[in-house]
């Protein structure tokens, strides 16, 4: 691992090795991590052990001085105020001089990502401020964490070069491109669900990833961790009673980003939608894995052809079917079923049927892309890799620009950390 200063040297850059290569975390993310709450607040203790109550992580502070202004917390029952101030290693408050800072004098949490091997960081005046490490509390991994901020950042500038870098080829080389960064893609997506499932078995991972995908960008996070206090037992349970769900979500109205997301998007209504399915085909990840695996009705093999060949072929149209009523009972539909089948639904059939990979791999590639951005779509059309005939939209060259995207990205974030080393 290798850390070094973001630009203007306002926020620390962590590079880490992942499923498919290099990445970057910037400390932002861990700030974002820290105010969204996704992380297991559950398990939260500080690291000479006392117990963590996050009763309001404060308000964050884009300017100088702590991270976090007038945060809540109780440590080992008592409540404290404060401001909380985080990195993503503990000997960051030692470099950073915040010690002797007087901003920093209130600070009453020090927030990091890697556990570290000191307990406490030293305040003013012979203070010991407590430590908490996040690494181990995080629902997610780093990589998935950074995948999604660079989703929504897909606006920017840099963005754009990296896809202006790429109607630079020939249109064969282009789709060459597209082609190879899909298949990383679906590594990484595969790879993910196969830590899941070891991590948490194959219910309540297929439990996780379908409340994560239907609580789309703003929510994701709040509806893991939801998932998380309530096993699929519970709903169960509970006999498909919305009622039991709607209190869960009234119990932490906190964690609930409502600020920018569409009535049908309501973590609400996305909980009462779950509970529905889950009351309509209890037995649902059940009825997942048996789709794929050595006694499925359908026999898999790889599709050949376009895009509209394979989706015009009778194992995709049993497929879908069979995702959408056999898996969903007929519960959710639109791009968020196509979402659901994207990242949740092949990707864990990828995991656990390793034989089937080729056929689930190409059935996932010619998919209908879902949630993913519009300005994905947009740049597919102008590369010229589209046509909306025999080769029309699809997961498989949305995720290989993504994939190109990402990569083009990285490599300016470790050409600026390396300037950043150097001290240019």
């Amino acid at each position: 691992m290798k850390l070094a200063m973001g630009e203007g040297g306002g926020s620390a850059v962590a590079e880490l090795q992942g499923l498919d290569g290099a990445f970057s975390f910037a400390e932002r993310l861990l700030q974002r991590i820290w105010r969204d709450g996704e992380f297991d607040r559950s398990r939260a203790a500080t690291v000479d052990g006392r117990g963590v109550r996050i009763l309001y992580p404060g308000k964050w502070n884009r300017l100088g001085g702590p991270d976090f202004f007038n945060a809540r917390l109780e440590l080992d029952g008592r409540t404290v105020c404060g401001d909380v101030e985080l990195h993503l290693r503990a000997n960051d408050w030692i470099s950073h001089g915040h010690r002797e800072d007087p901003k920093y004098r209130n600070v009453v949490l020090h927030v990091v990502l890697f556990p570290p091997m000191e307990a406490t960081s030293p305040g003013a005046d012979g203070r010991s401020i407590p430590i908490l490490a996040l690494l181990p509390l995080l629902y997610r991994s780093l990589e998935e964490h950074a995948e999604d901020d660079a989703v929504e950042r897909l606006a920017t500038p840099r963005f754009s070069e990296a896809c202006e870098a790429l109607l630079a080829l020939s249109a064969a080389d282009r789709l060459t491109e597209l082609r190879a960064r899909a298949r990383d893609r679906w590594r990484v997506k595969v790879g993910h669900a196969t830590k899941r499932v070891e991590r948490s078995g194959w219910r309540e991972a297929c439990h996780q990833y379908a409340l994560e995908i239907l609580g789309y960008r703003f929510n994701r996070g709040p509806m893991l961790a939801l998932s998380t206090e309530h096993p699929l037992e519970e709903w169960l349970r509970m006999g498909g009673d919305a009622g039991d769900v709607l209190r869960w979500y009234d119990e932490r109205p906190e964690r609930w980003n409502r600020q920018a997301v569409r009535p049908a998007n309501h973590p609400r209504r996305r909980l009462q939608q779950y509970a529905s399915w889950v009351q309509a085909v209890g037995d649902w990840p059940s009825r997942l894995q048996t789709i794929a695996g050595p006694d499925a009705a359908l026999r898999f093999a790889p599709p050949v052809g376009s895009v509209s060949a394979t989706r015009r072929s009778d194992c995709f149209r049993r497929l879908t079917a069979d995702f959408a009523d056999n898996v969903c009972g007929a519960s959710v539909g639109g791009t968020r079923f196509q979402t659901l089948v994207c990242d949740g639904f092949l990707p864990l059939l990828g995991a656990t049927w390793p034989e089937n990979e080729p056929a689930l791999f190409g059935f996932w590639f010619a998919w209908h892309p879902g949630d993913l951005p519009e300005t994905i779509g947009r740049w597919l059309s102008e590369l010229g890799v589209v046509d909306g005939r025999e080769q029309p939209s699809c997961q498989g060259l949305a995720q290989g620009l993504l994939g190109w995207i990402l990569r083009e990205e990285e490599r300016q974030e470790q050409s600026t950390a390396c300037q950043c080393w150097r001290g240019t």
